[in-house]
């Protein structure tokens, strides 16, 4: 379908767009989540030659995409506006028609409770929900190609607070060297993208969570191929959801299976090198090029559509919408009182 007229905003406040634009996504080191989902997926619509436009101010007319942060919570969608919420691990908005999850699991499966960061909420999530992989990290250097089948160091990108206590532990460090590796914990942002000389990505949150982390997106994943390095990584849905066979990652559930994870690396013959032939393979269906094809798929052939149907709607139509997700709102919300009253109850 072809837009006439610039129908697709990406809307952020004035203050929150960068002060100084970037010439290119590519160029472009993202601050904050917003940075990924807006102002990057923005540059890589407007550089393929999509028709849509930056915004600071919500317009009145038109297709609106936006991260779940800047957007009010009591905001309703006019009868001209079609509201595209990027979710990404914050709750979901209460009134916007569709929403974007960056994992695929939480667009697919019927029990909705345990997807949401706040379960007094899941209803929120009742609705129209797609999945779009999260970005690539912008200017990426893979892993030196000279460096073989070689394993040396192994690396975790991302603050301290998001890794495993065990992999935190001098115990951990010292199992490593002792294998002849080196640990490093990149916390750096502006180091995340660098992969020149790491051998093997590891990232665990922790090993005692059950709910699979379903608010999370396979970022590390991603990265990990793209960069042609391994990746042993935590038993999290975003992983699960996209895992083709054992080449695509090694699970790990316990501190034990770390370690076993990092010795069978070193010791199964041909383990590390299929690993990383398989990467190059899966690298190509998160490839920048590919993403931009599912934003643009997603936003001509379902938000268009439903923009249009919302517009065509009654005034009663519309009235019944927002009273229904207020009315599950009020719903949900008594549901869980009833449900912490009655659990107060038995250990009274």
């Amino acid at each position: 379908m072809s837009l006439k007229e610039p129908l697709i905003h990406f809307w952020l406040p004035s203050e929150i767009w960068p002060s100084s634009f970037p010439e290119s996504a590519e160029k472009f080191m993202s601050r904050k989540g917003y940075d990924s989902w807006i102002v990057q997926t923005y540059l890589r619509l407007k550089e393929s030659g999509f028709n849509c436009e930056k915004v600071s101010r919500i317009p009145e007319e038109g297709i609106v995409v936006t991260y779940r942060e800047f957007l009010p919570y009591e905001y309703r969608p006019n009868p001209q506006q079609l509201l595209i919420c990027v979710k990404a691990d914050k709750n979901p908005h209460p009134y916007a028609q569709i929403h974007i999850t960056h994992n695929y699991s939480e667009s697919k499966r019927p029990n909705l409770q345990i997807y949401c960061v706040n379960p007094e909420e899941y209803y929120l999530l009742w609705g129209p929900r797609y999945y779009i992989p999260h970005w690539p990290q912008p200017g990426l250097i893979p892993r030196n190609l000279e460096r073989g089948n070689r394993i040396q160091n192994v690396a975790y990108y991302g603050i301290s607070f998001n890794l495993a206590p065990e992999l935190k532990t001098p115990e951990w460090r010292d199992f490593l060297h002792s294998l002849g590796l080196n640990w490093i914990v990149e916390q750096r942002r502006n180091y995340w993208h660098n992969y020149d000389d790491i051998d093997v990505v590891v990232a665990a949150r922790d090993f005692t969570n059950q709910s699979g982390y379903p608010w999370k997106p396979a970022s590390k994943l991603f990265n990990s191929w793209r960069a042609g390095v391994p990746a042993v990584l935590g038993a999290e849905s975003a992983f699960q959801s996209i895992r083709k066979n054992e080449l695509d990652f090694l699970e790990i559930r316990s501190y034990e299976d770390a370690k076993q994870s990092l010795l069978r690396l070193r010791d199964e013959p041909g383990l590390y090198g299929n690993m990383r032939e398989n990467s190059f393979e899966r690298a190509s269906e998160v490839s920048i090029d590919r993403v931009v094809k599912q934003w643009t798929t997603f936003l001509l052939d379902t938000a268009v559509p439903m923009y249009e149907d919302w517009k065509s709607k009654s005034s009663l139509e519309r009235r019944l919408y927002f009273l229904g997700r207020a009315s599950a709102q009020k719903a949900s919300r008594l549901q869980r009182y009833i449900l912490k009253r009655t659990e107060s109850r038995k250990f009274a």
